[in-house]
């Protein structure tokens, strides 16, 4: 297919946008006498045009066309110019520390209630940066909101250690985090007769599973398929993110079974379990806002409602840091997972070459999987060793896969691990092959999510617990198999 790569699209809209908002500066110009404002990156020039937005002199109009000039002259700079405005705007409309400890000042000098309400009114409004105002300025501009989600994006994009930097960053997700409740989003399916532009974005923005062809997006768009996206009333051409579902009997295992287009439609209204296969955020600049677990929750009650003869609902999910963290495994851990008989269909273990460079040199070949001897060896091993990686967690306490800390955190369980359920270049590469279903059983999710919450607490299906039993009923004579004389 002739896809259209996501920076593609960016580079589109801001380039629109950027025309529109020069009109918008040029038209408000002349209706109010001001003179079009000098598209200058230099601190001061900038620092000045800033100040003339806040001080927000002749009205409305006159702000909406200060406003539409200082985005245009952001949205024509290359990205060493958006550093300097991000770093003018960050650094001279921070919070003005002599404000701050006046108002502080006035706190601890008032002497009754009524003076300390005011005197605490007077501090909360010294607190507030000017540059927050300046932002909140461009919601009256057309596609506004979509500038600072995309302005953001450039702003996480420098990876600074620069304080002021780090504090706009968190002025703007706070703005942005009131602006992007869920009470304020709504629920679009999303089929193969919606608009051409969005079926273009759903390509570019697919993060999980690359769309290949138009025939591949038509078949996850087909009767027996499902994708479900969340927008927001202020940027309503565009997905904040997606969820593709299949529908099917039983829960799937395979990614390459599941997007097979040449495998007969099913008829959804016998379907017995609808399967979450992909689910893509399409915003780099709302970081830190997740839609997640609200789209998950809005897809299942859509789907139930038009299919009540559902009764799995569930995810094939990737594992993306398995291979890495087994490639980290000491070599009396990795040994601890093998029997005997996995390790008799292994190439002779020698001194020289114990199990841990062995296994690494077999994975890290291509086509170990068709290998049936190695194939057999490795699929207990790696199953139960995989079943360790997804209950491990990092020192905060939070699983060390950030698709488990996801799904975890939403209230699904732990269900199934599915040996090659991705047989892709990547999915060997990243989990050996390996794919796991979090199964969201509804009369459990508020629990789940509550006890995870509350002290970590992973719920588990059977095979997960069966597998991680087994881990733990492991002796040390397995690990002593490596001492060979």
């Amino acid at each position: 297919m002739s896809e259209v790569p996501q920076e593609t699209l960016v580079v589109r809209t801001l380039s629109n946008l950027a025309s529109a908002w020069r009109d918008i500066a040029q038209s408000a110009a002349r209706t109010v006498g001001l003179a079009k404002a000098p598209a200058s990156t230099q601190p001061e020039s900038l620092k000045r045009l800033m100040q003339d937005c806040l001080e927000a002199r002749g009205g409305e109009v006159s702000a909406r066309m200060r406003a539409a000039a200082l985005g245009r002259i952001y949205l024509e700079q290359d990205a060493e110019g958006r550093g300097r405005f991000l770093t003018v705007l960050a650094r001279e409309f921070a919070v003005p520390a002599d404000a701050v400890d006046d108002a502080i000042d006035g706190y601890r000098a008032a002497t009754d209630d009524a003076g300390r309400m005011l005197a605490e009114g007077r501090l909360r409004r010294a607190l507030q940066p000017p540059r927050l105002r300046l932002l909140t300025q461009f919601n009256a501009l057309p596609e506004g909101v979509k500038f600072l989600v995309d302005l953001r994006a450039d702003l996480l994009a420098l990876r600074s250690d620069d304080p002021y930097l780090q504090g706009l960053d968190n002025d703007l997700r706070e703005l942005l985090l009131s602006w992007f409740d869920t009470g304020f989003l709504d629920l679009r399916e999303i089929d193969w007769d919606s608009p051409a532009s969005l079926l273009e974005k759903l390509v570019a923005y697919e993060a999980v599973h690359q769309i290949t062809s138009w025939q591949d997006l038509r078949n996850r768009l087909d009767s027996d398929r499902r994708c479900y996206a969340l927008f927001h009333p202020r940027m309503p051409e565009e997905p904040l993110a997606f969820v593709e579902v299949a529908l099917v009997q039983g829960m799937a295992g395979s990614i390459q079974a599941l997007l097979d287009e040449k495998a007969p439609k099913m008829d959804p209204h016998q379907a017995d379990a609808a399967i979450f296969y992909s689910i893509s955020n399409t915003q780099k600049g709302l970081k830190q806002i997740s839609f997640g677990d609200f789209l998950i929750k809005r897809a299942v009650q859509s789907l139930s409602r038009e299919f009540p003869k559902l009764k799995i609902f569930a995810t094939l999910s990737p594992i993306p840091g398995y291979r890495r963290w087994l490639d980290g495994l000491a070599e009396e851990e990795l040994a601890a997972a093998f029997q005997p008989d996995d390790l008799a269909e292994l190439p002779a273990l020698t001194r020289e070459r114990g199990l841990k460079q062995m296994v690494g040199e077999l994975l890290s070949k291509g086509g170990w999987a068709k290998d049936a001897a190695v194939a057999s060896a490795l699929r207990r091993p790696l199953k139960a060793l995989a079943a360790r990686y997804l209950v491990s967690k990092r020192s905060d306490g939070q699983p060390l896969d950030s698709v488990a800390r996801f799904h975890l955190r939403n209230g699904a369980r732990l269900e199934r691990l599915n040996w090659l359920g991705d047989a892709s270049a990547n999915g060997m590469a990243q989990s050996c092959g390996l794919m796991v279903n979090y199964r969201y059983v509804v009369d459990e999710i508020e629990g789940n999510h509550e006890a995870y919450m509350k002290d970590g607490h992973i719920a588990l299906g059977q095979e997960m617990r069966g597998l991680l039993r087994n881990q733990r009923d492991a002796s040390g004579a397995r690990r002593r198999l490596l001492s060979i004389g």
